[in-house]
């Protein structure tokens, strides 16, 4: 199953949930995140969730490694020939996949104390992002908005240029997952506690990483296992907004949350939910394609 590119023939759009196809499993490539703590009980009135608590929530929120570079493995097959030559200079041998994960790798790094609360935001239920009230730290939404406007604005040294793209590939990447737009509540689902196949885990976890992991996948295998769209919905995807990925990730709240009575979770959590998992991995990598398109192809 291949990727379909800006030349290639579609393939029809239930290839997205179709049942997994399987490759021949390479476990030691597919290296679990590392457990994270969960948060300790604090205030979870409006305002303070909007400022004091991001950090914690910002800590544990974004797909894992193995999602990341699953997005940049589907952004390469989607890249304009012009822009991915732009984009390799940038790089500077850096690798495109590992790029995805940089605004991770430098969260233990106090200079950049600044961007913690640029990996989600909180929209409560029946809001939209224009009616809440905006952390004055920032968001992932206003952080996407402003490195898509400082990329294509120009004028940055190699150095910052290539921080700010990689910044802003990680973040495309976190605003498809679903918990990273968060109801102000449980931090994400950081503070649902849950049994994942009998090892204590989080909600939030469980979709960073635990599902994916559990497929025993390399990033490349489940990159090519998710399938191929058709050139209309790879335009669909690509002219939808930032704000309309974060409303994307709002609406399948109430599949997130539909958990059994005793939040032991496992094969048949996954079995509902992996198709959706597959989905967002997808979205992120082709609109992440579109914004490097627009800004780079030039």
């Amino acid at each position: 199953m291949g990727f379909i590119g800006f030349n290639s023939n579609a393939t029809a759009m239930n290839s997205i949930v179709l049942p997994f196809i399987t490759l021949g499993f390479l476990a030691g490539l597919a290296q679990p995140v590392a457990d994270r703590a969960l948060p300790l009980p604090m205030d979870e009135s409006p305002l303070h969730m909007a400022t004091a608590g991001m950090t914690l929530h910002a800590a544990t929120a974004e797909w894992g490694q193995i999602g990341h570079y699953t997005t940049g493995r589907v952004a390469k097959e989607y890249l304009d020939p012009a822009a991915w030559a732009r984009i390799q200079e940038i790089l500077d041998g850096d690798s495109f996949e590992e790029a995805t994960v940089y605004m991770d790798d430098v969260r233990s790094d106090d200079a950049y104390d600044s961007y913690a609360d640029w990996h989600w935001v909180t929209i409560p239920d029946g809001m939209t992002y224009d009616q809440t009230e905006k952390n004055p730290n920032g968001d992932i939404l206003a952080g996407i908005r402003q490195l898509t406007a400082e990329l294509k604005a120009g004028g940055l040294t190699p150095e910052l240029e290539r921080e700010k793209l990689k910044f802003l590939m990680h973040l495309i990447g976190d605003i498809h997952m679903p918990l990273h737009v968060g109801t102000g509540e449980d931090m994400g689902g950081n503070q649902v506690r849950v049994t994942w196949f009998r090892e204590t885990s989080n909600l939030h976890r469980v979709w960073d990483s635990d599902m994916i992991n559990s497929r025993q996948m390399s990033y490349s295998e489940l990159a090519e296992a998710l399938g191929s769209v058709d050139a209309s919905t790879i335009a669909q995807w690509q002219a939808a907004t930032p704000e309309d990925w974060a409303m994307e990730s709002m609406s399948y709240r109430d599949q997130v949350y539909d958990l059994p009575e005793d939040n032991r979770l496992g094969y048949e959590y996954r079995y509902k939910n992996f198709d959706l998992v597959r989905l967002r991995l997808l979205q992120a990598g082709i609109r992440m394609a579109g914004v490097l398109n627009e800004i780079y192809a030039r």
